[in-house]
């Protein structure tokens, strides 16, 4: 059903790519990223993002970025919004771009997203049962972001415990699990995450910042670890 990329192929063999989730829609960010060794971006819609206290705009408003990152020629990933997603034909054109993944909370997965060319990655939230988790590892060809942490945890260290919430995560199911940097994820965080079997880090502005050289050093830490 979804074209089996490079990619995912890295989300399934080990590879550990690190993905990034930009701070706000700059292009010299998702270049320091990449130039840092990042393999994906991840950019957002219809959504207001609680770690930057930033809102994104619609399709047809964020379109004219996503024109421009789709020239880099990276594996591009949408957060496609929260109570307002986009439509079908929005979704035909953001897979017209280059984007290969989407992501929402699971709550606010509707059924026509699933129509879609974009591989969905429905998200954890710090409120989700096992139950959630099931129900999310039967969608067929999908990907996991366990967005797990409360708000009152964001830009802590993480801990033991915490390590351990997710790797329980990665053992309940078969499908690959990334990991938002709701924590301030270190080099040695990273490492750790990779051999309980995290599939990726998915770095956002606690841990890269919001300048282009805060994102390439972050990165450039994480990917060399």
């Amino acid at each position: 059903m979804y074209a089996t990329t490079q990619f995912y192929t890295s989300l399934t063999n080990g590879d550990f790519p690190v993905i990034v989730s930009l701070a706000r829609h700059d292009i010299d960010l998702a270049k320091a990223a990449l130039d840092a060794g990042a393999t994906a971006i991840k950019t957002h819609l219809n959504a207001y993002h609680r770690a930057t206290d930033r809102t994104f705009g619609t399709f047809e408003q964020e379109r004219p970025f996503f024109e421009e990152l789709a020239k880099l020629g990276c594996p591009l990933l949408v957060m496609a919004g929260q109570e307002v997603v986009p439509s079908e034909a929005e979704m035909d054109a953001l897979h017209d771009l280059g984007f290969q993944g989407f992501n929402v909370y699971v709550d606010h997965l509707q059924p026509h997203l699933l129509k879609s060319k974009l591989r969905p990655m429905p998200a954890l939230a710090s409120t989700s049962t096992p139950e959630d988790l099931q129900r999310i590892a039967a969608i067929p060809g999908c990907i996991i972001e366990a967005s797990i942490m409360t708000f009152d945890r964001y830009r802590t260290a993480m801990t033991e415990d915490d390590l351990a919430r997710y790797k329980a995560i990665v053992d309940a199911v078969d499908v690959p699990v990334i990991l938002p940097s709701q924590l301030a994820l270190t080099p040695a965080d990273a490492r750790r995450l990779r051999e309980i079997g995290i599939a990726a880090p998915l770095l956002g502005a606690i841990v890269t910042g919001d300048t282009a050289e805060s994102m390439f050093k972050a990165v450039s830490g994480i990917v060399t670890a």
